[in-house]
C-alpha cells in the first residue's frame, strides 16, 4: 500500500516537474522583457515574479522527486536479489562437487585410474 502511494506521487511529480521546467523562460527571454517582449509574465507575476516562483516550484518538485526516488530504491523488493542469487549458485556448485565423489575427503584430487594389465 505504501509503495503504491509513493509510486503514484513519484509519477505525478515527474510529469509536473517536466511541465514546470518547460514553462520556465530561457536566458534570452529576460532581455526581451526590457525591449517590450515577454510582457505576459510581467503582468501575471510581476517583474521577476515568474522566474522566482517557477524556480521555487522546480526546487520543491526536484526535492520531492529525489525523496521518492530514494524511498523507492530503498524499499525495492529486489535490493538483495543479485547477492542472494550468487550465494545460491555458489552453494549449488559446492554441493555438486561434494556429491561427485562422496568418499574423497574435501580438497583432494580424484585417484588416477589403475593401469591396464599388459598382455603377453
Amino acid at each position: 500500500m505504501f509503495i503504491k502511494f509513493i509510486i503514484t506521487v513519484h509519477i505525478v511529480v515527474s510529469v509536473f516537474l517536466i511541465f514546470v521546467i518547460l514553462l520556465q523562460p530561457g536566458k534570452g527571454d529576460a532581455m526581451a522583457a526590457f525591449a517590450g517582449g515577454g510582457g505576459g509574465a510581467n503582468t501575471v507575476f510581476g517583474g521577476r515574479g515568474s522566474v522566482t516562483f517557477l524556480s521555487k516550484v522546480t526546487t520543491v518538485c526536484a526535492i520531492i522527486f529525489m525523496l521518492t526516488s530514494l524511498t523507492l530504491a530503498w524499499r525495492s523488493p529486489h535490493s538483495a536479489s543479485v547477492l542472494r542469487a550468487r550465494r545460491n549458485i555458489a552453494a549449488q556448485e559446492k554441493a555438486e562437487k561434494k556429491d561427485a565423489n562422496p568418499l574423497a575427503p574435501p580438497g583432494t584430487a580424484p585417484a588416477p585410474a589403475a593401469p591396464a594389465p599388459a598382455e603377453k
